[in-house]
């Protein structure tokens, strides 16, 4: 992924150099969109506001940041800085072919790393594995629970064969019902440009997130 150049080469403006972190026995996976231009100086995935905001969550449930970088594995659909946007504010969002340039990485980090929790952050990787006409109040606080059957029949990037809970204790059982399976769980962004978290509404959702996210955490020692 390092030496990957191939956005470049096809001829996209992006800041070669893939940003991501953690190792092949972690057990949490963590995906975002693209790494910003704070990400691509210290090589760090979240390393600005958007990671306060995305740590804060963590933290509520149950994760230490430090704890967490240095145990689980962070990524991005896309893994190099994609620039800023047209009109200058924000950062570009990388275009379906550079997607598709960095699918196969991705492939290859679930393939080796074999995370028991994936955690989706932001509306382009949720689209990863959730159908792209879901809204983000239909899917956040919720989690989908794959059972070994169905990661070994569906593939990284589907659901099929899952089941989706909003209450920890039904997540739960089906996990204990049918163990060595996935959870997928989404977050909207993090970022302080996003209004959405901020509504008394989508606040109760990513609360109902965090509950899912700390009782997993608790039941699974991640």
């Amino acid at each position: 992924m390092r030496r990957c150049r191939l956005c470049t080469e096809a001829g996209y403006e992006i800041v070669p150099g893939a940003v991501f972190s953690g190792t092949a026995v972690s057990r949490v996976m963590l995906i975002g969109q693209a790494p910003g231009v704070t990400e691509v100086e210290a090589k760090r995935p979240f390393n600005a506001g958007s990671g306060r905001r995305l740590f804060q969550w963590l933290g509520e449930a149950g994760w230490d940041e430090d704890a967490f970088r240095r145990r689980h594995y962070m990524t991005a659909v896309t893994k190099c800085y994609p620039g800023k946007g047209s009109n200058g504010k924000g950062d570009r969002v990388p275009s379906k072919a550079e997607q598709q340039l960095c699918r196969p990485f991705l492939e290859q980090e679930l393939a080796l790393v074999k995370p028991r929790l994936i955690i989706l952050v932001g509306g382009l990787a949720i689209k990863l594995m959730f159908p792209r006409s879901a809204r983000l109040k239909e899917l956040v606080g919720t989690a989908v629970y794959l059972p070994p059957s169905a990661l070994s029949a569906s593939g990284n990037f589907s659901l099929q064969g899952g089941q989706r809970f909003k209450m920890a204790d039904e997540l739960l059982v089906a996990a204990a019902a049918a163990p060595g399976g996935r959870a997928i769980l989404p977050l909207p962004h993090p970022s302080g440009a996003s209004l959405w978290p901020n509504k008394p509404a989508n606040k109760e959702l990513i609360a109902r997130a965090v509950m899912l996210l700390d009782a997993l955490r608790t039941a699974w020692q991640l």
